[in-house]
């Protein structure tokens, strides 16, 4: 029914054109007319089925279906949409879909592993909040063998540089659920983090004197990674509902609510981004053993 006014960044993102932060991004930058107005303000509301909103001088049209996709990330990507100096994006690994799809967060380069992908712009910004406190998995290979007391230090916090560049104040870690996952000269440790700061696991680990060699993200809230690196496949409808669970709020999510009635009729489909045909697996079942550690 006409009237429901919302803030033109949540229309853009639900319509699938940009994440939140991004669609908020567009406006500032003056990208975005309403009704033959150019809109600079992020409090601006609108009804979608009333006004007429435009991106880049293209009508906005109603929402987008709603798609989720787990990644496995390999070392040697960017988590972005573009990239300045033109190394492989993240997009180049479900380009096959050709939907406007998203990263939740990020992997740096020379990381690898779990990856959320969606043009679900509300459900993304709800994860990437910094109050969701998402529970993020992964498995860390450091150079050296510290002691029980050193990484003690880690699971209690430890101060790490603020911002990429030193020089820009320093924050206290939260407390993270560590333990040693293979023993070596190398040692591999399962990490478990409620919070995403710039390189932070690289940071914490060269606080106590231990530089880390790989870093792969096995987990995120109640996604596991069960795909070879460089495949993805989309998320069935309990993995969407405990997303939803994740970050529930009043009002929920309708277009989250909507991706949840039809992939609980859908199967789950596994793709291979170098464009080998999808596969399934015999009756929907999903394994729960993390990629091994090589």
């Amino acid at each position: 029914m006409p009237g429901d006014s919302q803030r033109l960044q949540k229309i853009i993102a639900a319509a699938g054109l940009a994440s939140r932060r991004h669609a908020e991004q567009l406006i500032l930058d003056g990208r975005v007319q309403l009704n033959g107005a150019v809109v600079t303000e992020l409090g601006t509301k609108a009804d979608p089925e009333r006004d007429h909103i435009r991106v880049d001088g293209k009508l906005l049209h109603g929402p987008a279906r709603s798609r989720y996709y787990l990644v496995n990330k390999p070392k040697g990507y960017v988590t972005t949409v573009s990239d300045p100096q033109k190394r492989p994006t993240v997009m180049q690994l479900v380009a096959r879909e050709g939907a406007r799809l998203y990263p939740v967060g990020r992997l740096d380069f020379h990381s690898e592993g779990l990856l959320l992908m969606t043009n679900d712009g509300e459900l993304a910004h709800r994860l990437m909040h910094a109050a969701t406190g998402i529970e993020k998995t992964y498995l860390v290979k450091v150079s050296g063998q510290p002691n029980e007391r050193q990484i003690e230090q880690l699971r209690r916090g430890v101060m790490i540089e603020r911002a990429r560049e030193p020089g820009q104040g320093r924050v206290m870690t939260a407390p993270a659920a560590i333990r040693l996952f293979r023993a070596g000269e190398n040692p591999w440790f399962e990490v478990k983090l409620i919070e995403g700061r710039n390189r932070q696991l690289r940071k914490m680990f060269e606080e106590i004197g231990f530089p880390v060699e790989k870093i792969r993200r096995i987990g995120y809230g109640p996604l596991v990674l069960d795909i070879p690196p460089g495949e993805y496949r989309e998320l069935d409808a309990q993995e969407i509902e405990g997303l939803q669970r994740a970050t529930t709020r009043p009002g929920g999510n309708r277009a989250t609510d909507r991706a949840l009635a039809r992939a609980a009729n859908q199967p789950r489909r596994r793709q291979v981004s170098g464009g080998a045909k999808p596969t399934r697996r015999k009756g929907g079942a999903k394994p729960r053993r993390p990629a091994s550690t090589q």
